[in-house]
């Protein structure tokens, strides 16, 4: 059951990366556009606040992925526990503020593997 968690686990870190990626340096490209439904004029007023939003979800990967790395089994699971958490809540948030598509693609992978961590 661990496994499992830890692999969902490294997916969603996974995601947290190609979200840093696409708010980073392809907000204003044709994938960054269409993944996020802007035109050219709205994402490009709104590059620098997208850059800044890819750099926490680039956080949050370096987070799960420290869990996912460290030595001590009991302290690991607390990171990965904290850093899952920050993740469901944030998707929470940009659910309801953003679009109710954000809680499927970020919190509902998120709350999975927090299940299945605390299962194993």
């Amino acid at each position: 059951m661990l496994l499992l968690a830890n692999i969902l686990v490294a997916v969603v870190a996974a995601l947290h990366i190609y979200f840093l990626v696409l708010e980073m340096f392809l907000w204003t490209k044709p994938l960054g556009l269409k993944t996020f439904r802007n035109s050219i004029e709205k994402a490009t007023d709104s590059a620098v606040l997208a850059a800044n939003q890819g750099l926490y979800n680039g956080f949050l990967a370096a987070g799960l992925i420290w869990g996912l790395v460290h030595g001590n089994p009991g302290f690991a699971i607390q990171i990965k526990t904290f850093f899952l958490l920050c993740v469901i809540v944030a998707g929470a948030y940009g659910a309801a503020t953003v679009s109710r598509r954000i809680l499927y693609v970020q919190a509902a992978p998120a709350a999975v593997a927090l299940i299945l961590l605390w299962l194993a």
